[in-house]
Formats: structure tokens, C-alpha cells, sequence
């Protein structure tokens, strides 16, 4: 066995663990390429994968004799110093899930083995004269050059998100405040729980640019005020706002991802619990405040009407009922329910039905829009169910709407009046990267894999706007091609939405 095999073995577990870290949690769950505040952390990371890139090619192709060996050591000690940076500044800006700070310690434990073994490699390589031989290791070296540039283009795609988010970070410094401050008791602020998703961060950004006081509830105290702004008042519990606080109004976003996981009994009790008790626990909120709130904005989604399996394009007006015994339809009722009970306070309640959302900093848009340039957009099914859809935009704008006109209450879909089927939508969608689609994934294997969750995918509801158009609410992206052709423009994460 070569002197480098356990080496390669030890960096090929740091390269699965890091690739599988930078996926998982920087990209999906912290979605650090989409927030200003993470630039300092995207630019050490940037970096870090950079020195990678030249370990896994230098190592792979060559030996670093002599002043290339300190050279090597040296950048080596550099990543140390990077990682280390790197703790220092998730521990100050996010609050890390438990499965990424037992993996953090395992690839700290994992660096730290490869350092004890290469040192006396690189002693070795020290007392050499200065030259960079070529010592290949055969099938090694070209895995290991996949290593590198698939590490490099990660760090070239960290640098950019870092100068993009450089350019789109607000110039203008928001008003400092303190959470103890009494303006937060007398002056009137919105809350929103929900305030670090896709659409509650995008909100928050609109309201404080307009002036407004928010109130945020978070679970991550951290990122959201690392990410909103010091205008932000963050809090993990409403039992932390005294009673004396004034809040205008209240938008609820907040609850976990529907579509993700599968759809088991203890992840429908987390889909459920994320939504309902918050709304429980603001309707408890707005009963002790001593001046109730205006308006409450609560979001659910057009899963209230269930699954249409059979492609039927029926409009469904906000008067259509609720199908019983449909997950997604008895999760929306439920959220629908609760945020019901502070009409008995005299609080006007509207309740949002959501189509997805479409926007370049979150939702499902980035990685169909990723799928859509590389040709793999795909036909789900038959195609034919509808794809209710609204631009970030007028999802902002419907809320906006909604908290600021006092004849605007109960139901509200919030979609586009432009419907169309979901081959139409991927087709699109296809079409505004100079695409066309070409893939048809079967139903069958969809059901199977997914379970329930599939209905999602592959039964749809052809919801309309009645209630908004009747209101006199103005689409700014009433059809699919323009919302598209807007967003492809933006870019990825780029501009307001």
C-alpha cells in the first residue's frame, strides 16, 4: 500500500462530508447564497473550497519537494485558520441544527487525522530539492481532479454569491433600536412569524424599508437578526412581548417546508404542529395585548381544496370546499381554523391561500429554473393537472394589500389569474432559458417513492383569484411567460423581488 493511500482515503471521506454540508445545510436549509448577511461566511468558505481544489489536483498529480512542500504546509495551515473563522462566525450569525455540528466535528476530526498523517510526508518532501515532480497514482488522480473542480466551482459559485449580495445589500443603515426600548411598547409594529422563510424575508425587508417597526418571531434569534437588519425586533416566544406593546398588525408565515420529506405520521405532526400552534400561540398573544391588532394575515395554501386526480380544470373560487381526509386539505383547514378564532376579538382575519411561489431567493423556482437551463425540466405525469402560481411580487403585494385595505378578509387565493396545466408551466419555464423539454417522469414511480406527498406533483387545483380580482388587486405578473421572463432576467437571486 502507497504512503499516500490512507491520504486519498481520508480526503475522499472530507470531500463526501463537505460536499454533502456545503448541499444540505449552506445551500437547502440555511440558504446562504440568498442572504447579505452571509457574505463574510460565503467568502470563507470560498476560499476554503479554493485551497481544496489545489490540495485534491496538487496532491493527486504531483510532489511538492522542497520550498513547494512549506508552500503546501502553508496552505494547509491557512485552511486551519479558515475553519476556525468559519465556527466563529456561525456561532455568532445562525443558530446550527444538531446534524451540522456533529458533522462539523467529525470533519474537524477528520482534517485533523489527514494533518498527522501528511506531516511526515511533507518533512519528507522538505528535505528534497525545490522541484514539483510528477507523480500520478492512476485512476486516483483523475477521481480526485473531479474532486477539485467540482470544489473549485463551488468556490467560484461562493465568490460571486458573495459580490452579488455585496451589490444588492441595502446602502442605507436601518434605524438602531432595543428590544428593552419602550418605542417598542408604544409605537405600532407589525409582526410576522415566519420572518427568515423565502416570502416572510422578502416581507420584513419591504416593511422596514417602508419605515415601519417589525416584530419578528423566529426560531433563530441569530439569523434573523443577522439577516434582517438591527430595525429588527427578533424573538424566539411571544411570551416575550409585553402586554403593552403596540402591534398593528400581524402576518403568520411560519412552518416547516411541506415538500421535502416524506409524508410519515411524525413528520405530518410536525407539518401540522409548525403551523397551528404558532397561529394558536398569536391568537393567545393578540388576547393579553392591551390594544388588539388591525389585521391577521395568515397563510396557508390552495391545498385546502385537495387533490384533483383526475385533471379536472374546473375553476375553484374561494367559495369551493375543503376536501375531509386529504392531508394537505386538513392542514390548511386546520391553520385556517385557529387563525379563525381572533375574529371573536374583534380582529380582521384574512386568510391567504398561497399557489407556489415564484422567486429567485427561495421557494421551488431555483432549482427548477437550475433543471430548465440544463435541460431537464420534465413533464410530471400526464401534465395536464394545474399548477397554480403567483410571482413573489404579487404574493408581497397581496399581503401588503390585504393588511393595509379594511374590506379585505377571509379567504384570499393568492395565484395568478393566469393558470395553466403543469406541462404548460415546465414548458415555460423551459422556454424562458431558450430550453425545450424533452423528459416525461411516469406517474406510477412518482406515487410509489412519494407516498401522499406526490398529490403535490401530481394532482393539482385550478384555483382562481376571484376574491383579489374583485377587490380591484392589480396583478404586476398576471401570466406565466412575463413572470418568467423576469425572473430569468434577475437572475439568480438577484434584485428585489
Amino acid at each position: 500500500m502507497s504512503a499516500m493511500t490512507p491520504l486519498f482515503m481520508l480526503l475522499s471521506v472530507q470531500a463526501a462530508m463537505g460536499a454533502f454540508d456545503n448541499w444540505w445545510h449552506h445551500e437547502l436549509q440555511a440558504r446562504l447564497p440568498h442572504r447579505p448577511s452571509a457574505r463574510y461566511e460565503l467568502a470563507l468558505h470560498a476560499a476554503r473550497e479554493a485551497i481544496y481544489g489545489v490540495v485534491f489536483f496538487g496532491l493527486a498529480w504531483f510532489a511538492w519537494h522542497g520550498a513547494w512542500a512549506a508552500l503546501l504546509a502553508a496552505l494547509l495551515l491557512t485552511e486551519l485558520g479558515i475553519t476556525l473563522a468559519d465556527f466563529l462566525e456561525e456561532d455568532r450569525t445562525r443558530r446550527l441544527p444538531p446534524l451540522e455540528r456533529v458533522l462539523h466535528t467529525l470533519l474537524t476530526i477528520s482534517y485533523g487525522l489527514f494533518l498527522g498523517l501528511m506531516a511526515p510526508v511533507l518533512w519528507g518532501w522538505l528535505q528534497q530539492p525545490t522541484d514539483l515532480v510528477v507523480a500520478p497514482h492512476g485512476w486516483v488522480s483523475w477521481l480526485f481532479t473531479a474532486f477539485a473542480l467540482g470544489v473549485w466551482a463551488w468556490s467560484v459559485r461562493n465568490l460571486r454569491a458573495v459580490l452579488r449580495l455585496r451589490r444588492a445589500a441595502a446602502p442605507a443603515a436601518q434605524p438602531q433600536t432595543v428590544p428593552g426600548n419602550s418605542q417598542h411598547h408604544t409605537a405600532p409594529a407589525t409582526l410576522v412569524a415566519g420572518a427568515t422563510g423565502f416570502v416572510g424575508c422578502a416581507l420584513v425587508a419591504q416593511l422596514v424599508q417602508d419605515g415601519q417597526r417589525v416584530i419578528v418571531l423566529t426560531r433563530d434569534v441569530l439569523q434573523a437578526r443577522a439577516s434582517l437588519g438591527p430595525g429588527v425586533w427578533a424573538v424566539d416566544t411571544l411570551d416575550a412581548i409585553p402586554p403593552e406593546t403596540r402591534i398593528d398588525a400581524v402576518v403568520q408565515l411560519a412552518g416547516a417546508r411541506v415538500l421535502g420529506m416524506p409524508w410519515t405520521a411524525a413528520r405530518r405532526r410536525v407539518l401540522l404542529a409548525s403551523r397551528v400552534d404558532t397561529t394558536m400561540a398569536v391568537v393567545a398573544l393578540m388576547r393579553r395585548l392591551h390594544h388588539r391588532p388591525r389585521v391577521l394575515v395568515s397563510a396557508s395554501a390552495v391545498g385546502f381544496y385537495g387533490a384533483s386526480p383526475n385533471a379536472s380544470m374546473e375553476p375553484l373560487d374561494e367559495a369551493a370546499p375543503p376536501r375531509p381526509g386529504e392531508f394537505q386539505s386538513d392542514l390548511c383547514a386546520a391553520i385556517e381554523h385557529e387563525a379563525r378564532r381572533a375574529e371573536a376579538l374583534g380582529v380582521r382575519v384574512v386568510r391567504l391561500r398561497l399557489g407556489v411561489v415564484l422567486g429567485n431567493g427561495g421557494g421551488a423556482y431555483p432549482m427548477q429554473a437550475l433543471s430548465a437551463r440544463m435541460g431537464l425540466g420534465a413533464v410530471l405525469g400526464h401534465g395536464r393537472q394545474a399548477a397554480p402560481w403567483i410571482h413573489l411580487t404579487d404574493a408581497l403585494g397581496l399581503i401588503r394589500f390585504a393588511l393595509a385595505r379594511n374590506d379585505v378578509q377571509g379567504p384570499i387565493n393568492a395565484v395568478a389569474p393566469g393558470g395553466v396545466s403543469q406541462r404548460s408551466f415546465v414548458q415555460a419555464l423551459a422556454a424562458s432559458f431558450g430550453q425545450r423539454v424533452w423528459l416525461t417522469m411516469p406517474a406510477a414511480p412518482l406515487r410509489w417513492a412519494l407516498g401522499e406527498m406526490s398529490t403535490l406533483l401530481l394532482d393539482g387545483q385550478n384555483v382562481v383569484p376571484q376574491a383579489a380580482v374583485a377587490l380591484g388587486y392589480q396583478f404586476v405578473h398576471p401570466d406565466l411567460p412575463s413572470a418568467l421572463r423576469d425572473l430569468a432576467a434577475r437572475g439568480e437571486g438577484g434584485g428585489a423581488p
